[in-house]
């Protein structure tokens, strides 16, 4: 109990420092939303209607009166107005691309990590054999692929030239949201072409990390035990080898969920995908501050959450962890 609220305790402090780094950063930039979009309008903006325009983004007062502001408007879920879309709460599109990202990138993540955890695992127990001499090179190519490289290709092959899938948005224009199988089968087919790109990629960095910690763990002597007893090859590869191997990649992928809502840029400008990578980058050439602050501070939330769960994991899958943290 010590240790989690140790972790708690650090996690805690941790967002506060990003959350007053989230503030003031932008604020040492010179300029502000409301000059940017003065400048914009090259003087057509009465001074009058800069200062509301300040005053809606935050940027009035003094620097500890807008601090307090901010804090207080978090507090309540108020990320402040977009400048890319004004007078839309930043809020809004922040939750609106958080779901198709949180859709598309996690969605891609679990396909990976359980193909990518199968093939090194069987790699691993059938080191030399056909499977791994032939899957192991293939998925280390792969993983040295570049995501626009991915992207590009499956949409100039798939999209352009068979004309099997679209060529990019989230779902067909002509239909209404809703949660209905047209919507639904519409959503799926526009995300076929994005998912292979991004799992592609990612398959061979937990082939390779699983594979090499199996081909590790095999030789210890737990294993040698194992096999002297006679237990069989299914009972020493699931029980003994492969769960041991599993906590450094549960780890890694509650990291890699914490870094999901960071979005997939490349492949959703490729693909025209409503994002929050796509978002975000449209955010920064607009200067949209208030959303590139809620990004921030959620994709920091996000993060310290994935390392809090991981922490939990491993406690509740390691023995060794939860006798030193009653020892601590």
């Amino acid at each position: 109990m010590r240790f989690i609220l140790r972790r708690l305790g650090f996690y805690c402090a941790a967002f506060a420092v990003a959350l007053t780094l989230n503030f003031f950063i932008p604020r040492l930039m010179p300029g502000d939303p409301a000059a940017t979009l003065f400048v914009s309008l090259r003087g057509r903006m009465s001074q009058q209607s800069l200062d509301a325009m300040r005053a809606a983004y935050g940027f009035d007062g003094s620097l500890w009166d807008q601090f307090v502001a901010y804090v207080i408007r978090l507090l309540h879920g108020d990320l402040g107005v977009s400048t890319v879309n004004f007078p839309q709460p930043a809020s809004e599109m922040l939750l609106y691309a958080a779901g198709w990202t949180l859709f598309l990138v996690g969605v891609a993540t679990l396909l990976s990590f359980g193909v990518g955890i199968l093939f090194g695992m069987l790699a691993a127990w059938r080191r030399g054999s056909f499977f791994d001499t032939l899957f192991t090179p293939v998925n280390v190519m792969l993983n040295a692929f570049t995501p626009a490289v991915v992207a590009l290709l499956l949409l100039y092959g798939f999209a352009l030239q068979l004309e099997w899938f679209p060529l990019g948005r989230a779902y067909n224009i002509d239909l209404e949201p809703g949660w209905n199988m047209a919507f639904i089968g519409s959503v799926l087919y526009h995300s076929v072409l994005p998912l292979a790109s991004l799992v592609i990629i990612a398959i061979g960095g937990w082939h390779l990390s699983m594979r090499n910690t199996m081909i590790n763990l095999l030789n210890e002597d737990y294993i040698t035990l194992a096999r002297a007893k006679g237990l069989s090859g299914r009972r020493i590869l699931f029980r003994y080898a492969a769960r041991n191997a599993m906590l450094p990649q549960i780890t890694s992928l509650a990291l890699t969920f914490g870094f999901v809502l960071g979005g997939a840029l490349i492949t959703e400008v490729v693909f025209n995908y409503p994002g929050l990578g796509k978002f975000t980058l449209a955010a920064i050439e607009k200067r949209d501050y208030a959303f590139i602050q809620g990004q921030l501070l959620l994709l920091t939330f996000t993060v310290l959450l994935a390392n809090l769960i991981a922490d939990l994991l491993n406690l509740l899958l390691d023995p060794r962890l939860r006798d030193r943290s009653e020892l601590a």
